[in-house]
Order: structure tokens, then C-alpha cells, then sequence
């Protein structure tokens, strides 16, 4: 932690010396140019208010501090109570008086409104304090996730060592695997809808590649091409390891959460069944049946149609579109819950499953790392051989930003992050990045492949449920689909692995197994992608003559 303190004379007005104070304090925290100026005028009324109601012969004292990536500034004077909302209309500091008390008043509460959340007030012992969050720390979740999921396996440990059989037992039922069970249920909840509206909004917004114009087009190819690379090799690092074979596993798993199907029994029909069973009888079916194949059936054949009804299109886009971004942010509620249910999932799976399963669901994980590895490998081909480009260039400067989205976890909180890195870093024309990289966190997906083809055979195998080639097949469409569909955000992977396991006969609740690792998964994935999705950025660049290649060689 780092804190930088202040301490001014009240009887010499020091509103304007204290704001100073705090602007040069987070200039060299290195917070963007707007965030200091917005930082700095909060501060500067809250000073103000502080000022106004202090006792003249005492002193303020303000602290800036960094911790754990967040900023904040704290400050505090002598003073009676009061009540920090009148204050700021009464404090005439940056605005001159003649502006009048009520336009005064409005704009102080927009700037006050911009920080509420992370402005607190409070009087205790005589003084007045004023503590406000300029910047919140980004991996404050991913931090949260992370320590759920080591004290969660620390207690699963110490009790399934020390604890009772009958202690355990109990806190198992009654605790953790209620929480683990209603977490899952209510993901079970949006799957349905964000998948279908997900894919709908995606297809309907790129149906006619025409209008996207040449670039579109390649990008959109390419896209595809190396997603069905990256089933592939999800696919072929799973049987190259074959994770999640052990028996005792398998049988400790389904006691845990119950038998998916007689073990060892092929629960797949026909190819010629399975491609019938595609088309639903009716539309409310497969929502009512949460039948996910007919779902991406209903949102491919929407998606597509949407742009083909002439002056409805755009009302329609526009509805689920609204309607897509209502179950993400139900999504993302639920989401922020995850640390409660990973803490009681890591805490219930060791005691109910013991090491012998932990280590060999860590051992579908580093599966799925040699898949994520061989994708970069082949990343670096493609760069090679198709964009004819010298991939040194590029892993020298985007390496260092791999790390940042690895922390971020978020294909779409990367966008931004990727676009800049190809207009300064690698020389990629605007007209190419901004639209490849927007359209790469919607369709390209590839460590998201990987995952789901090993997590899902590796679970499949763990529950005994055989995977016949029709049924392999069936599987590997769905994950391209899945995939175009998913959401860029934290959390979205565990959603279609419990799509794709319901599509196998496996029971959902089998996403509590590796629901704990979520967290690490979720970072490697975001990884994956968005260096996927700047690749290709890069090489379709290259291809239409779009790249400033003196650019993309300099160091």
C-alpha cells in the first residue's frame, strides 16, 4: 500500500492548495487524464464542505492511497455534523457565486451522482470524514474468486481430515450443497435465454456479408476456420490425455451428485434421429425442455430472418437486442455471486470426493492448458504462412498485454484494450480493427472450443456416459455454435459447458466439479480469444493492404 498524506491549515482556506494536493497524488498513481480532472473536482467540493463546517483553528488532513489497484482519497477536519449533501450546495468554491445557487446546486450533485458509490461520509470523535473511491481495482472479483476457491479447498481438507463423518455429513447437506445447488439452478435459469437471444443478436447483425464488405468477410472466414481448429484441438488433446478416466473418481462423483445413466450406457441416438430431432414440433418447447439443440436451431433460423423482413428489421434488432442485454446483466448478478458458490463447491467436492478426484479434475485442466498452448502454436503458424508476416514483432508487443487481459478475464472488457494495441503497437488501419475486434469478442471463441471439448468429454467419462462418433460429431456443431454465441464475460464458459452437458445426458450439476477452477479457466480462456482475435485482425490487415508494416517492425 501506498498512501501520500496532506495536512493543511484551516485558517488559511486551503480548499484550493488541498485540491491541488490530491490531483498530483493521482496523477502519479498514473490514472488516466480524465479520471483525475473528474477525481479531482469531486474532491475539491467534498474539501470545500469539510472546510466550511471546521473549526477554524484545527487542521485538514487528506491521504491519498493506493491499495490493491484501488485509489482513494481520504480527508477529515474538525468539525460539528452535518449533512454532507446540504454542504455541497452551500460551498462556493469552483463555481463563481453569480451563477446562481440553484444551477450551483444541480451541478454539484452530477459530479457528487458520477461518485456515488464510492463517496462515504461520516462524523465520529469531533470530526468530519470524507472517503471517496476514484478508481476501483479491476481484479477485486477475480481476487474474491481466487481466495473462495483456496480457503473453500483448505476447509474441504481440514474437515474431511479432522472433522466427524456425522459433522460433515450435516454441513455438506444443510450448507454447502444447497448454496452449490440454487447457484446452479439459477444458471440453469438464463441458460435458455442468453444462448437464444445471444445468437440471435449476433446472426442478425451479420447475416448479409456483403454489406460487411471484403474485410468483413475475410475476418468472419478466418474466424470460423480457426474455431473449428481450436474443436480439434480440444478434441485431440482430450483423447491424447484422456483426463477424468479414473474409476474411483467416477463412482465417487456420481454418489456425490447422483447418476446421469447406467454407467458405460450409450445415452446418444442415431445421427439420423439426432439431426431430426433438431427441428422442434413446436416454439415454446425447447425452452420449456431447456432442448439446446433446437434452441440454436430457433436462433440461427431468427437471426437469419430478422434481416430479410424489410422496415421491421432494425424495430426487431433493436428489441433483442434490448432483450439480450437484460439476460446478461441477469447473467453477470448472478455471476457476482460466484466466490459464495465456489467456496462451497471447492469445500463440498473435497469432502465428498477426496484427492483421488481433485487431482483428476486438475488433470483435465492441464489438458485444457496443452490445448490452449497448441492454439497459440498454431496462431503463430497462421501468421507464417497465411499473413506472411514475421510473428516476432507480435509477440513482442502484445505479449505484455496478454497479461493484462489474462487479469481482466473479459473478452469484452478487452475490446478496447485490443483496439489500441493494433493502432499503436502493431500499425492495423481503423477500418480493420474496428470492426475485427469488436466482431471477434462476439464470434471467435477459440479457447472457449477448448474448453468445452475437453471439460465436456473429460465430465462425460467421469459419469460414465459414452460419447458415440454421431453423438461427437452433433457435439462438435453445437461448441462452433456455442461459441458464436457466448458471452464475453467472466463466467460464460461455465454456462455452455452446462449447455453442452445437458446435450450429452450429463447432469448439470457435474459444472460443480470444475466450478471451482472456474476462476483460472476463465482467465486462460479471455487469453486464448483475444489474442486469436488480434491475430487474425492482424493478418486480414495484411491482406488487404492495410497494415503499416514499418510500424508493426519497429521495437
Amino acid at each position: 500500500m501506498t498512501n501520500k498524506r496532506g495536512i493543511f491549515d484551516l485558517k488559511k482556506d486551503p480548499t484550493g492548495s488541498a485540491a491541488e494536493f490530491v490531483q498530483r497524488g493521482l496523477e502519479e498513481y498514473g490514472l488516466e487524464a480524465k479520471a483525475v480532472i473528474k477525481g479531482t473536482l469531486v474532491a475539491e467540493e467534498a474539501i470545500a464542505s469539510l472546510v466550511a463546517h471546521a473549526e477554524k483553528n484545527g487542521t485538514l488532513r487528506v491521504n491519498v492511497k493506493k491499495f490493491a489497484g484501488s485509489i482513494t482519497v481520504e480527508m477529515s477536519a474538525p468539525g460539528s455534523d452535518y449533512s454532507l449533501t446540504d454542504a455541497m450546495t452551500e460551498a462556493d468554491v469552483i463555481l463563481d457565486s453569480d451563477v446562481g445557487e440553484e444551477m450551483l446546486e444541480s451541478i454539484r450533485n452530477i459530479m457528487l451522482t458520477s461518485l456515488a458509490d464510492g463517496l462515504k461520509f461520516s462524523h465520529k470523535n469531533g470530526y468530519n470524514n470524507i472517503r471517496i473511491t476514484i478508481e476501483k481495482n479491476r481484479r477485486r472479483f477475480l481476487y474474491l474468486t481466487l481466495a473462495a476457491l483456496i480457503a473453500g479447498t483448505l476447509v474441504g481438507v481440514v474437515l474431511s481430515l479432522a472433522g466427524p463423518d456425522a459433522v460433515n455429513g450435516a454441513l455438506n447437506g444443510y450448507i454447502l450443497t444447497p448454496v452449490k445447488t440454487m447457484y446452479i439452478n439459477a444458471l440453469k435459469i438464463i441458460v435458455a435465454p442468453v444462448v437464444f437471444f445471444s445468437i440471435v443478436t449476433c446472426i442478425s447483425g451479420f447475416s448479409d456479408l456483403n454489406e460487411l464488405g471484403k474485410i468483413g468477410g475475410r475476418t468472419t472466414l478466418m474466424y470460423l476456420f480457426t474455431t473449428l481448429i481450436a474443436v480439434a484441438v480440444g478434441a485431440g488433446s482430450y483423447y491424447l490425455f484422456r483426463p477424468g478416466t479414473d474409476g474411483g473418481a467416477a463412482a465417487a462423483a456420481a454418489a456425490a451428485s447422483g447418476p446421469a445413466a447406467p454407467a458405460g450406457e450409450d445415452v446418444e441416438l442415431s445421427a439420423i434421429d439426432m439431426i431430426v430431432d433438431i427441428v422442434p414440433s413446436n416454439f415454446v418447447k425447447p425452452f420449456l425442455e431447456n432442448n439446446m439443440a433446437q434452441l440454436i436451431f430457433l436462433a440461427v433460423l431468427c437471426g437469419i430472418a430478422v434481416g430479410m423482413i424489410g422496415k421491421y428489421s432494425e424495430v426487431l434488432i433493436q428489441i433483442f437486442e434490448a432483450l439480450n442485454e437484460l439476460f446478461m446483466k441477469i447473467t453477470a448478478m448472478i455471476i457476482r455471486l460466484m466466490p459464495v458458490a465456489v467456496f462451497c463447491s471447492m469445500s463440498s467436492m473435497v469432502i465428498d470426493l477426496g484427492v483421488k478426484t481433485i487431482l483428476s479434475i486438475f488433470g483435465m485442466f492441464a489438458t485444457f492448458l496443452f490445448g490452449l498452448a497448441c492454439m497459440l502454436v498454431i496462431y503463430i503458424m497462421l501468421m507464417i504462412l497465411i499473413g506472411r508476416l514475421d510473428p516476432r514483432p507480435f509477440i513482442r508487443k502484445y505479449a505484455p498485454v496478454m497479461l493484462q487481459i489474462f487479469s481482466m478475464a473479459s473478452s469484452n472488457a478487452s475490446i478496447p484494450l485490443n483496439m489500441e494495441v493494433c493502432d499503436k503497437k502493431l500499425g492495423v488501419s481503423s477500418k480493420v480493427y474496428s470492426l475485427s475486434i469488436p466482431l471477434g469478442a462476439t464470434l471467435n471463441m477459440d479457447g472457449t472450443c477448448v474448453q468445452l471439448m475437453v471439460f465436456a468429454l473429460a465430465l462425460a467419462k467421469v459419469y460414465g456416459v459414452t460419447v458415440s462418433g454421431s453423438a461427437l460429431l452433433m457435439m462438435a456443431f453445437t461448441v462452433v455454435i456455442l461459441s458464436m454465441g457466448a458471452p464475453g464475460i467472466p463466467g460464460a464458459g461455465v454456462i455452455c459447458l452446462s449447455v453442452l452437458l445437458e446435450q450429452l445426458g450429463v447432469p448439470t450439476e457435474a459444472v460443480g466439479l470444475v466450478m471451482g477452477i472456474g476462476p483460472l479457466i476463465g482467465m486462460f480462456l479471455c487469453m486464448c480469444n483475444c489474442t486469436g482475435d488480434t491475430v487474425i485482425t492482424t493478418i486480414v490487415a495484411k491482406s488487404v493492404g492495410e497494415l503499416d508494416t514499418d510500424k508493426y517492425m519497429s521495437r
